[in-house]
């Protein structure tokens, strides 16, 4: 069996596992009344099942273990572990919440664990600034800064239906691309594994409506920590195969796909750091929130964000085509993810203020978002959460 049909399988036993589990953990969180309550700073106006995490990370796991034996999955315990630790770190703060300072401090450990256990950190550079290896006692420090950096990105866009889930299956999908180019065939199928075990999720987070689950922290965590996971394998020595472009510009390549969440996240905590608050202190000024006031929906929105990200991955592919050095690479990505957050978010919301032109056509174009009358989408709700209904009939006898 060749790599890529490996990969496949192990995909698929993530997807059917994940649809599988999901209408089981629905009524768990229904029966014990695990939900997100509505509050001034949420979107919703009902309270929500907070568990979608755990079906997520349950295909992840299936998916993984399936791969152990049809292909060669054996330096994947340190991932495997760390999945299953943070899972529990968010179920538990999505039951009685933890304070910002030990989930921060727990991120560290974990991360410190997979250094420690896997000998892969962020230590290349791989040619950008004329830099190659790092020395160790510099990597570390960068590694750990890095993925609580990009744990705590991926967490915090977890703001409306579709968009967290739906920002980790495209980006999966691209970072699955580029570590089966680099010969990374483990990595290739961990990221196949996440974006197939995401989609029962996302077509339930979007569309159902009694089978709706949000993602929770057990979720976002979760894939916070694989997704840092990624960037240091791909930003470790000896990942390449002789195949690949040295002009590939890894880093930003990372950052492009990464663009949004980590930009959107620098903005936040800078501007509540500037009024005086704790920068891990609750809400409404995410990029999301914004669209939302603009009138879109949260289909839209999350469509709207993701678009935006891929326009980032799109213009450094296209840096990188025409053959531009990889420190020029590097500073496009900046820019646009300057210009996307920083810069777009303050215009917009003063726009907005004024109720300008450009507001009133913003507000058009979101008001087009609005879909969840129309037929076609009724249909596919109802498609959605017929897999379902038996669990939620025998919860209502």
């Amino acid at each position: 069996m060749n790599d890529f049909t490996t990969i496949i399988i192990s995909a698929v036993v993530a997807l059917l596992c994940t649809s599988w589990i999901y209408p089981y953990i629905l009524k768990v969180a229904l029966t014990k009344n695990i939900v997100d309550n509505p509050d001034a700073r949420k979107l919703q106006r009902v309270p929500v099942p907070v568990l979608g995490g755990l079906t997520v990370v349950f295909g992840i796991m299936a998916g993984i273990m399936s791969f152990k034996y049809l292909g060669t999955f054996y330096d994947m315990f340190p991932v495997f572990a760390a999945i299953i630790i943070i899972m529990i770190v968010g179920f538990i703060d999505d039951t009685i919440s933890l304070s910002p300072k030990v989930r921060f401090i727990i991120e560290i450990i974990l991360i410190l664990y997979i250094i420690l256990v896997s000998g892969k950190q962020i230590s290349e550079f791989h040619g950008l600034w004329g830099i190659t290896t790092i020395p160790t006692y510099v990597a570390i420090p960068l590694t750990i800064f890095a993925s609580v950096g990009i744990i705590n990105a991926i967490n915090l866009i977890d703001g409306v239906d579709g968009y967290s889930s739906g920002y980790t299956i495209v980006s999966s999908i691209i970072f699955g691309v580029v570590f089966y180019s680099m010969g990374n065939i483990r990595m290739a199928a961990l990221a196949a594994i996440v974006a197939a075990s995401l989609i029962p999720f996302f077509l339930h987070n979007v569309f159902g409506k009694h089978s709706k689950m949000f993602i929770g922290d057990a979720g976002t965590l979760s894939l916070g920590i694989i997704f840092s996971i990624f960037v240091i394998n791909i930003l470790s020595p000896y990942t390449l195969n002789e195949s690949f472009d040295p002009q590939l510009g890894l880093i930003p390549f990372t950052l492009a796909v990464m663009c949004i969440p980590i930009f959107d996240t620098l903005r936040v905590m800078t501007m509540r750091i500037i009024r005086g608050n704790s920068p891990f202190s609750a809400d409404k000024t995410h990029l999301h929130h914004l669209f939302i006031e603009l009138g879109f929906s949260h289909w839209g929105t999350t469509i709207s964000i993701i678009s935006m990200n891929l326009f980032v991955v799109l213009c450094w592919f296209i840096a990188y085509k025409v053959g531009l050095s990889i420190d020029i690479q590097l500073y496009i990505v900046i820019a646009l993810g300057v210009l996307i957050t920083f810069v777009f978010y303050p215009t917009t919301q003063r726009h907005i203020r004024k109720e300008n032109n450009l507001y009133h056509t913003l507000h058009k174009l979101g008001q087009k978002t609005q879909t969840t009358n129309k037929a076609t989408w009724k249909k596919i709700q109802e498609i959605v959460d017929k897999s379902t209904d038996k669990e939620i009939r025998e919860l209502y006898k």
